[in-house]
């Protein structure tokens, strides 16, 4: 008996935990990315110095200051991202509750009570007055106190804890996220103005080479042939014309959702560009472990099952409980503050479990679940380095295509305009000219696709880096324990 309190008493004063360590698994990173450019091969490049990184808004090494007007806007508005917020302020909550079991609880039940007792029964010892009218009153308080001896508590706290920053760390990936497809809907509607712009002043050329091959006609020195080819190609152009404002009606909806606007109400005015991507800082293999929110989720995930793992093994200790109660009672309203009728009674309840079979299989349920939650950490890098190595070889080898792709079309020019001196001077037919006016358009169509691929592939890549985020931004287990300010309690409307 000795023994068994003085171990109580040394578990409730030093405050004994049992369960696993925690201990993050060892990843080992490439010592540099194998698809990252060097940097006098005359293309696109990274930035340098190598371990540079991207900083805040990394939208602005674009230098779009529409762009950076839109995303100010999606940080505020979007309705994914107030979403993820919210989940957030439910994980800190939960903080709160587990936080809350380090605590006694003490309730107070005011209680009035009138009754009537049998006549038939005769005068017992719970029954003092047969047939009569009774009623009591009563006004107890009740405390009771669980103390943490092997830390069964303070698992459950660093669990919700841990859960809390996979919370934060969920939101800002979220918020990545968001940011990017804005990014890239933005460059998307920019490259379909300048594949209108690109449609419109073909379709002028192709209204001229019909005025000039109608004329022709007209003075007898051209066919009638080549008048119909003309006029078929420019139908056909104007046709692909009109088709190119589906897909740019349809970014420009995309635009209004993200910064949490109607569709109907937003519109993004028309303005060409087809412009190289900025060197981006790609900075060295073993800080994209730091820039990953999704990486830190996993990561904090794992925390969070180490610490339930804890949670689990303490059902196999001691649990004690200190309870207390006290207060007044009487039969009498005006007698039931008086000294006589206070009560009261105190004790602790000990339980030791003696054998449950359900305890050793739970034991495992979170040991398996803490395996996969390891199995998906190391796949979350994997993930993360396979996607950084993506997009840095499509961003290095559009750099390289679109080179190829303008000196395609730079020839296909002369080769048109040598082809037009023949057609006017009677050599060759238009049919001829025709067949060189679309290769020269396809190529300038192949030219900017390419364009617009290279840019939304470098947004791409800036997501796949993490953004402008590390994990120093992750709050940590005392941040997310505090009280959330009023402001983000408020029910919305």
């Amino acid at each position: 008996m000795k023994k068994t309190t003085s171990f109580l008493l040394c578990a409730t004063l030093t405050g004994c935990t049992v369960g696993p360590k925690y201990h993050p698994p060892a990843v080992q990173p490439p010592p540099a990315f194998k698809e990252a450019p060097a940097q006098d091969n005359g293309n696109w490049t990274v930035a340098q110095p190598a371990d540079a990184k991207i900083r805040g808004d990394w939208w602005a090494i674009f230098n779009e200051p529409e762009l950076n007007d839109l995303e100010t806007q999606l940080n505020i508005d979007n309705q994914n991202i107030k979403l993820y917020f919210e989940n957030f302020m439910e994980a800190r909550a939960l903080v709160g509750e587990a936080r809350a079991l380090y605590y006694p609880t003490v309730s107070i039940g005011p209680s009035f009570n009138r009754q009537r007792s049998s006549s038939n029964l005769g005068a017992t010892s719970t029954t003092a007055n047969p047939g009569k009218t009774s009623q009591l009153y009563a006004l107890p308080l009740e405390i009771s106190w669980t103390p943490d001896l092997f830390g069964r508590i303070r698992n459950q706290v660093h669990a919700a804890q841990y859960s809390a920053q996979v919370s934060a760390a969920d939101l800002e990936n979220e918020r990545l996220i968001e940011q990017a497809d804005l990014a890239q809907y933005y460059f998307e509607i920019r490259g379909q103005d300048a594949l209108i712009d690109l449609y419109t002043k073909t379709v002028g050329e192709y209204q001229k080479s019909l005025e000039l091959t109608q004329a022709q006609y007209d003075t007898g020195v051209g066919g009638q042939i080549s008048v119909v080819e003309a006029r078929t190609t420019l139908l056909s152009a104007r046709a692909s014309l009109t088709n190119l404002g589906i897909l740019r009606a349809q970014y420009e909806h995309a635009i209004a959702v993200l910064l949490g606007k109607p569709a109907s109400a937003f519109s993004l005015p028309s303005r060409p560009i087809t412009t190289a991507p900025p060197p981006i800082p790609v900075g060295m293999p073993s800080l994209l472990l730091e820039r990953r929110p999704d990486v830190a989720a996993a990561e904090r995930t794992m925390a969070s099952a180490n610490a339930t793992l804890g949670v689990a093994y303490t059902a196999f200790f001691p649990n004690l409980t200190i309870s207390a109660s006290g207060g007044f009672e009487s039969y009498l309203a005006q007698h039931l503050l008086d000294w006589p009728s206070r009560f009261w009674s105190v004790g602790p309840s000990f339980s030791q479990p003696i054998f449950n079979a359900a305890l050793k299989s739970e034991l495992h349920q979170y040991v398996a679940i803490y395996n996969a939650d390891v199995a998906n950490y190391r796949q979350t890098v994997l993930t993360a380095f396979q996607q950084v190595e993506d997009y840095l070889a499509q961003t290095r080898i559009l750099s390289q295509q679109i080179q190829q792709q303008r000196a395609a079309v730079d020839s296909a020019q002369t080769s048109l305009n040598l082809e037009m001196g023949r057609y006017q001077t009677g050599i060759d037919p238009y049919i001829d000219v025709v067949t060189l006016q679309n290769t020269v358009f396809s190529n300038q169509q192949t030219l900017y696709s390419l364009q617009i691929e290279q840019m939304t592939g470098a947004v791409s890549l800036v997501e796949a880096l993490g953004g402008g985020w590390d994990t120093s931004q992750l709050p940590t287990p005392a941040q997310v324990s505090q009280t959330p300010p009023k402001a983000d309690t408020q029910i919305q409307r």
